[in-house]
């Protein structure tokens, strides 16, 4: 049931990032909070067979911690590269529509 609740905090939190930056025009609404979920839930599922305790605290802020710094390197990130690769491909659109047939 533990994983179940973090999974869904994971995902807040990128929902979180998602609605707080800037940007988010550049990609789709789920994917932001889609990404922290599972990064939230692999690592909860590494730590517990790692041996870790379910119900100990520093299980759940290393699930949540990087399930956040996923979300928010993607938020960051996403819009830049988007708008660099709408960039090139109009360019390279403009360049071929331009040549004589």
């Amino acid at each position: 049931m533990e994983l179940l609740f973090s999974t869904i905090i994971g995902a807040g939190i990128g929902s979180l990032f998602r609605y707080i930056l800037p940007g988010r025009s550049a990609y789709g609404s789920l994917l932001v909070p889609a990404a922290s979920a599972a990064v939230t839930a692999v690592v909860w599922v590494v730590l517990v067979w790692a041996g870790w305790k379910f119900d100990g605290g520093w299980i759940w802020v290393v699930s949540l911690v990087a399930g956040g710094v996923v979300g928010l390197v993607l938020a960051l990130t996403l819009p830049r590269t988007r708008q660099q690769a709408d960039g090139e491909l109009l360019q390279r659109l403009s360049r071929a529509s331009s040549v004589p047939n």
